[in-house]
């Protein structure tokens, strides 16, 4: 289970359980989903996100697709759509949407068993790579214990379910009593790095310390981290990967500062349809986010933006890419497509 005591998002008595992320670290609150509309609404305002947990999100509202509008009708077609175009950079979604989707000539139980399915997958992927991560992360750094990671965004439980990506890495290496400090970018301009990851670090009782996004390059060029640990949104053919915003500038600085930078992300994040990291679709939220915040105003009025939620780190700028089948070394000239899982 996760440091809540349940799974931040679950099938409970016939609909979608979920944490209200946008209520954290105020007050938890949970969301009970039954209707696809509702479903697409928290994806849509980030009640849920991450690319696994909105993957598990996306299954589980094939099922209230099934019991609402009946298997086979354009009713359910159109739920179905709706569910899997709500965001469009994080691969997860589309692709659990139409792998339960699949399935759907068996009817409503073998939706509901296929999207129990990747429910599973992802709790034992999140401690796979968890336990994969730590390894490699103490042998590229040649530091067994007191190791010092930096991390961009949020990806522990909230963003997968239970422990999480990159996250689950920093958790391991806690359990094994190797990790000095984890430090946290607090990741404009919702925060999900100081609202979320805080929250969770501080559960898990992980030594830890949050900065503002223009401080993370500075701070490794100064020593302050042996590691980047990034989670990914959907990562290219050829190693390219999409994660939050700001998370190019960190491999920037690591690669300059000789840091190791490592993406931490299930199989199920590897689009073997997408062959380079420009043709990954990024989206853009519009301007409340940036000329907002909490409610207040933050900008003059009819100011304009532009609000990328996902920025595009290079291949050749990531040391390693670690999921819960395989580590592949970019370092070392492996690849995704010839690397076995």
């Amino acid at each position: 289970m996760s440091e809540l005591g349940v799974r931040t998002l679950d099938w409970v008595d016939g609909a979608i359980l979920m944490v209200d992320q946008t209520q954290l670290p105020a007050s938890v609150e949970m969301l009970r989903i039954t209707t696809v509309p509702d479903l697409v609404s928290a994806i849509q305002r980030l009640s849920v996100r991450g690319a696994p947990a909105i993957g598990v999100a996306g299954a589980f509202g094939v099922v209230l697709a099934a019991q609402t509008e009946g298997v086979g009708t354009e009713a359910f077609d159109a739920a179905v759509e709706s569910i899997r175009l709500t965001r469009p950079t994080a691969v997860n979604l589309a692709k659990m949407v139409e792998r339960v989707v699949a399935v759907s000539a068996g009817g409503t139980d073998a939706i509901l068993a296929e999207a129990f399915a990747v429910r599973n997958e992802e709790l034992v992927a999140s401690v796979k790579m968890g336990d994969a991560g730590a390894d490699l992360v103490a042998e590229i750094t040649g530091k067994p214990d007191s190791l010092r990671a930096l991390t961009i965004c949020n990806t522990g439980g909230l963003a997968s379910v239970e422990r999480g990506t990159a996250l689950a890495v920093i958790q391991t290496l806690h359990e094994r009593g190797c990790l000095e400090e984890a430090i946290a970018l607090e990741t404009r301009p919702l925060l999900q790095g100081a609202r979320l990851t805080a929250w969770e670090l501080k559960r898990m009782g992980a030594p830890f310390r949050l900065i503002v996004d223009s401080a993370g390059p500075h701070l490794i060029s100064q020593g302050l981290a042996d590691v980047i640990l990034t989670g990914a949104d959907r990562i290219a053919v050829n190693g390219d990967t999409a994660n939050k915003i700001g998370t190019y500038s960190l491999a920037l600085a690591a690669r300059h500062s000789g840091v190791p930078f490592v993406v931490v992300a299930p199989e199920s994040t590897i689009d073997m349809g997408t062959a380079v990291g420009g043709d990954i679709e990024i989206e853009n939220r519009g301007n409340d986010e940036v000329v907002c915040f909490g409610g207040t105003t933050t900008a003059p009025e009819g100011t304009r933006t532009i609000n990328p939620a996902f920025d595009v780190t290079p291949s050749e700028l990531i040391t390693a890419i670690v999921t819960d089948t395989r580590v592949v070394r970019l370092d070392r000239g492996e690849m995704l497509d010839t690397v076995r899982r």
